[in-house]
């Protein structure tokens, strides 16, 4: 079934009824003084006037609204009511709520006794009520009326009924910002949060205090964009300072960032102004939960179970955290406690179909997932997830000794040798390093699609920046084909992930992701050189311009867009001092506190650093290591000059006189020089580049430039080596590889031939010419086994000429022994090509061999 038009992702949102589940009079009621009825006109200013004061932060002025009132008006009762609950006077609300309801069950105050019922899980109490609200309600024209009977339809988790009645309600009433928050929040409880910020900014556009909006906006950025998602929540709460639901979502950040204490003061606040809310006593219960402290845990469960006894989400929103934190199998039991209660959370089902997921589970998630989606059809996460597990199903699926890889079956046979072989060297070298074995199996999932990997991995497509994900048994990637070729080098993706299988086993799940990353990133580098992140220019230019992250804030900058590429460098080269200054036990010591329960702090004190000394020890040996790069990085506080400047070339020269050392400065001189067809002081600006930075990679590299001028002179040796030296550094240029093979084979230079196209596979396996010649090569140096791999892919591939293909692989089956494997390709190869000689002779061999 295909998710509803404009509705996407649903879930139980980790709030309860804030400002935005406001709900005034629903009909036409008596005016207490003159006893004629209400205008709808009256009840619409009356609805508008206290939504808006309650959205701009002014609960008295709303209570001043409905106290002019009779205290029998049911619009009057459902907004004293409302202030009511948000102080969690629960009581008082429903003792306020009861006696007008009973005489007008049609009405604001018997939706909010209602939803105050759904709320305490009295739900026998509810949804009687809701039903007979819902059906009255759904038949009338008025807009108001529309709108509360959504909020009962969503009470009953009809969400299709609920977009419906939304929809019409937002057409009669285009400018009420309380009907079109409601809408964005039924988009963003979806996930569909491309809709959702359309109708927060729709809101916003109409009135931008309304600090539900604000909130929801934030709420649809939080994946996508965490420091705006920020901003807009801090900007509700300018708005309306006992704003619960801003607060909870701000304490969710801060726990994102490791921020526990700010975390808390948030929780804190939201509990002087709401003692009883639900959501916040959840978050302070999951907080205890991933801090280790059980007892702490179990009292916050009981107070809620004390307010609601079937309000499972308490476990789930211990088990959302906890899974953040990448303790899936602690997630799994906590939901399923919660499923214990609540046997009916559609959200909790779905969120362990995730947790399952994560833990390789695919049988037992698919069970949870499609309990899910028959209760909500509509859930997109739910809907993508499933979805991709029937194309799991098509995926071809090997296994050696603990490591089980699921590949697509149009990729499978150019993939499989690369990624079981590689995959058992990454395993098997890091283990021994770190003197740990993992438990297995370690599932490996390769998709040709980006999107089919972030919904692996995440629920929903996106993540462009992510290349693979780890979540400790099970490794997610995108295979080659999902990229560009030369955007990335599957090879070190997938060791990057699995030495984060390594990492979080060894800490049982929590090691912080700064020194998760920093590790599996240095991993790549140490495992090849030409794999390491090509941010040194980067990191340089930050050190000059003093805005690099602070030890103790490193593990925040993985949570800003603008900081997480370099956070990813930076905790590389934190590993990689620490290794250096303190030695490999370090690393495993602090792996194995983490794991026995330590936080950061705690585990530097037990191997003997605190953040004080380390940061003093790293910033000694970032200068050492940087000090010259980052003055290389340093040029002349003039711009250089403009590309069509006249006198563009003289002003080069004279800032290279005055900077001789200014990296920018003289790749600026070479390429003016070389336009300017001076070829020899070009190439000496360019080696003097190459002297001051030899690790540069790609468009940057002064080396592409100087092997390029080499060709040009007629010089193709010198011109390998500028494409070898610079291949050291750089695994991703397709290009230069490309460009080096080519030469390579012009000059009969086998060795640099055999690099060039093995790196050229890295990147881009599915072009079948490297195949052929890496099999030739192979077969040159007798290495049958390999030349039989590599003509095997060739042909899964499509190589030019298919029959010759053919040969060389049965003659490399011949030549490995496997005869009936020879004769079997030189049959295949005659059926296409009778007379083809090679064949005929090879066929003879075979059969006067046996």
């Amino acid at each position: 079934m295909e998710p509803m038009s404009r509705l996407g992702w649903y879930s139980r949102r980790l709030s309860g009824p804030g400002l935005g589940a406001l709900v005034c009079a629903a009909l036409v009621w008596p005016h207490p003084v003159s006893g004629q009825p209400r205008t709808r006109t009256q009840e619409t200013e009356f609805h508008r006037a206290v939504t808006g004061a309650l959205a701009h932060g002014d609960p008295d002025e709303a209570r001043r609204l409905a106290e002019v009132r009779d205290a029998d008006d049911p619009s009057a009762a459902a907004v004293l009511a409302r202030l009511d609950i948000m102080r969690g006077e629960y009581a008082a609300a429903e003792n306020r709520l009861t006696p007008v309801a009973e005489v007008n069950p049609i009405s604001g105050a018997g939706l909010e006794l209602a939803l105050l019922y759904e709320y305490l899980g009295r739900r026998d109490e509810a949804r009687p009520r809701l039903r007979v609200l819902l059906d009255r309600l759904r038949r009338s024209p008025d807009p108001l009326d529309l709108y509360r009977a959504t909020l009962a339809a969503r009470a009953l988790g009809d969400y299709r009924l609920a977009n419906t009645l939304i929809r019409a309600a937002s057409l009669e009433a285009p400018d009420d910002p309380a009907i079109q928050t409601l809408w964005g929040e039924l988009f963003v409880e979806k996930y569909d949060n491309r809709e959702a910020s359309t109708s927060f900014t729709d809101v916003l556009r109409l009135d931008d205090t309304w600090a539900p909006a604000h909130l929801g906006l934030a709420r649809s950025l939080v994946d996508t964009d965490p420091p705006t998602a920020r901003n807009m929540a801090a900007a509700a709460l300018e708005i309306a300072p006992d704003y619960v639901d801003a607060h909870i979502f701000l304490a969710q950040r801060d726990l994102d960032d490791q921020e526990h204490e700010a975390a808390g003061a948030g929780l804190e606040r939201a509990l002087e102004i709401n003692p009883l809310s639900l959501e916040a006593r959840s978050l302070i219960a999951a907080v205890a939960y991933v801090e280790d402290r059980l007892d702490d845990f179990d009292a916050e469960v009981g107070r809620v179970l004390e307010i609601n006894p079937v309000y499972g989400d308490v476990y789930r929103v211990a088990g959302n955290l906890t899974a953040r934190k990448y303790r899936f199998p602690e997630a799994v039991t906590l939901v399923r406690r919660g499923l214990e209660i609540d046997p009916d959370n559609t959200r909790s089902h779905a969120e362990l179909g995730l947790h399952l997921l994560r833990t390789g589970d695919e049988p037992a998630a698919r069970v949870a997932l499609e309990r899910s989606f028959a209760d909500d059809p509509y859930d997109v996460v739910t809907y993508n997830l499933l979805d991709l597990l029937d194309a799991l199903d098509e995926f071809e699926t090997f296994e050696v000794g603990d490591i089980v890889v699921r590949l697509h079956r149009d990729e499978a046979p150019v993939m499989k040798s690369y990624v079981l072989s590689l995959a058992q060297r990454a395993l098997e070298d890091l283990s021994a390093r770190y003197d740990f074995k993992p438990e297995g199996p370690i599932l490996i999932e390769m998709f040709p699609r980006h999107d089919d990997f972030a919904v692996r991995t995440l629920g929903l497509p996106g993540m462009i920046g992510a290349l693979g994900a780890c979540f400790g048994s099970v490794v997610t990637l995108d295979s080659p084909r999902a990229r560009t070729p030369g955007e990335f080098n599957w090879e070190a993706t997938l060791w990057h992930e699995i030495a984060h299988v390594i990492t979080l086993q060894m800490s049982n799940q929590r090691i912080p992701r700064w020194m998760s990353e920093g590790l599996s990133t240095f991993e790549e580098k140490r495992a090849r050189p030409d794999w390491a992140r090509d941010q040194d220019l980067g990191f340089a230019t930050a050190l000059n311009e003093d805005n690099v992250l602070s030890l103790r804030d490193l593990n925040s900058g993985f949570s800003r867009p603008e900081t997480i590429s370099m956070a990813y460098f930076q905790a590389s080269v934190l590993v990689e001092h620490l290794i250096d200054a303190y030695g490999e036990s370090t690393i495993h010591q602090m792996l194995r506190a983490w794991g026995d329960g330590l936080d950061t702090e705690e585990a530097l004190e037990r191997v003997g650093l605190d953040f004080d000394s380390l940061q003093a020890s790293f910033d000694v040996a970032v200068e050492a290591r940087f000090g010259d790069l980052r003055r290389a990085m340093e040029g002349p506080e003039e711009s250089a000059p403009s590309p069509d400047a006249p006198d563009r070339l003289s002003m080069l020269r004279e800032m290279a006189t005055e900077h001789p050392g200014s990296f920018p400065v003289q790749m600026a001189l070479g390429r003016a020089l070389r336009e300017a067809g001076e070829t020899d002081g070009a190439v000496v600006a360019f080696g003097t580049a190459v002297d001051l930075a030899p690790m540069v990679t790609g468009g940057s590299s002064p080396r592409v430039p100087l092997a390029e001028i080499a060709v040009e002179q007629g010089d193709p040796g010198l011109a390998m080596d500028h494409l070898a030296a610079h291949l050291e550094y750089d695994a991703r240029d397709i290009v230069s590889a490309r460009q080096l093979a080519v030469l390579a084979e012009e000059q009969g230079d086998d060795v640099r031939l055999r690099r060039a196209y093995e790196l050229i596979v890295e990147i881009d396996p599915f072009d079948p010419t490297p195949h052929q010649a890496l099999g030739r090569l192979a077969t040159t140096r007798e290495d049958h086994a390999v030349a039989a791999i590599e003509f095997e892919v060739s042909l899964a591939i499509g190589p030019l000429d298919r029959v010759a293909t053919q040969i060389d692989l049965a003659e490399s089956y011949l030549a490995a022994g496997r005869t009936d494997d020879a004769k079997r390709e030189v049959i295949a190869a005659l059926e296409t090509a009778p007379s083809y000689e090679r064949a005929l002779e090879l066929l003879l061999t075979i059969v006067e061999a046996g």
